[in-house]
């Protein structure tokens, strides 16, 4: 991934320190280098955090976008859910084949899908990268 290397090049760019970062986030300055050293997966909920205060998608942090495309706003985790279950109809995969291919149980998916949980960091790039889905489209911070 290249969300590490993107999150400390948002930040030098901003002239912010990690402890700066950390501090928004409301977590350890040691935590935070974690995440950007990438020794710990960031959770969700802080990407989209950052990500809201950067102004920039989902996809730019992970890679998968070269373009910053200004996005700032909250995401819908029913929407999401719904977003989840239309992809994996679309690409005919059962909860079960899903989960596989997350290295996931089916109950996590079906949680995923009734909006129960904000879904995991690595299991959100790994659908994207494979099914090649926005991050922000699915996160429901933008509809197309």
């Amino acid at each position: 991934m290249y969300l590490g290397q993107r999150l400390r090049e948002l930040r030098e760019f901003s002239d912010l320190k990690q402890k700066d970062i950390a501090k928004f986030l409301d977590i350890s300055e040691n935590l935070y280098c974690m995440y950007e050293t990438e020794y710990q997966t960031i959770p969700s909920k802080y990407l989209i955090s950052l990500a809201n205060y950067f102004n920039i998608s989902l996809d730019y942090l992970f890679g998968l976008s070269k373009e910053k495309n200004i996005i700032n706003k909250d995401i819908s985790i029913k929407l999401f859910g719904e977003r989840l279950k239309k992809l994996r109809k679309d690409n005919k995969l059962t909860q079960i084949k899903l989960a596989n291919s997350l290295n996931t149980t089916q109950s996590v998916i079906a949680d995923y899908e009734r909006g129960r949980y904000l879904i995991a960091t690595p299991f959100l790039y790994t659908i994207c990268k494979k099914y090649n889905i926005s991050a922000d489209y699915l996160l429901g911070r933008i509809d197309n």
